[in-house]
């Protein structure tokens, strides 16, 4: 028969937990900061006419955004 018992460390769960957390964080951080590069790599393709960059820049900004 199995003990349950009701004070029992539940450290691995806890652990699993911190790494998700953290996981999410260092995400959303990266994506926060790829996204304010797009926005000044627009503005500099919007600068020099380059209608490609722009698209492509514009393409990924729109990527970023739905994720």
């Amino acid at each position: 028969m199995k003990k349950y018992l009701l004070n029992a460390p539940q450290q691995p769960y806890v652990k699993i937990i911190d790494s998700l957390f953290a996981e999410m964080v260092l995400d959303k951080a990266i994506r926060e900061f790829r996204i304010e590069q797009i926005h000044k790599e627009i503005d500099q393709s919007l600068q020099n006419r380059n209608k490609d960059e722009f698209l492509q820049l514009t393409e990924e900004l729109k990527q970023l955004s739905l994720n």
